[in-house]
């Protein structure tokens, strides 16, 4: 099982952890993480998610984020073809850097793409090129 998870993903455990969803994001995201770290799940990493850890202003976060790059099996550079997706993904109302990422998770050939932006939950329910899941439906879904 092949996955990409997005910048929002990634910061998840860093929010404020009051919030029982954040909460439990976190658990299900760092949950999935552990799952990439004995192999059993696949990591995709791309330049988008490079190039948005960069600006982040918590170094400890980027460094934090930047170590799972370590952890992937592929990392995808910018190509026309993702170019082309992320134009026809911006069309559906995805913001371009979103649809950047999600364009480079099709490219790398991912089963699901997972994120906690509803924006992006919301717009791609029914997307036919990649499942798009929050991390907590996303461990409901696989079998653990």
């Amino acid at each position: 099982m092949r996955i990409y998870l997005d910048n929002c993903c990634f910061n998840r455990p860093f929010d404020n952890q009051s919030q029982i969803r954040i909460y439990i994001e976190s658990q299900a995201k760092l949950f999935v993480q552990e799952k990439i770290r004995i192999n059993e799940i696949e990591l995709v990493w791309s330049y988008i998610l490079d190039y948005e850890n960069n600006f982040n202003p918590f170094e400890e976060r980027r460094t934090v984020i930047k170590h799972w790059k370590n952890k992937s099996i592929i990392d995808i550079s910018e190509s026309q073809e993702i170019l082309q997706n992320a134009e026809y993904l911006t069309k559906k109302g995805i913001k371009s850097k979103d649809a950047l990422h999600i364009a480079c998770a099709i490219d790398g050939k991912c089963d699901y793409f997972l994120t906690t932006d509803d924006d992006i939950l919301s717009k791609l329910k029914t997307f036919e090129k990649i499942i798009v899941i929050n991390p907590v439906n996303f461990l409901n879904l696989i079998e653990i």
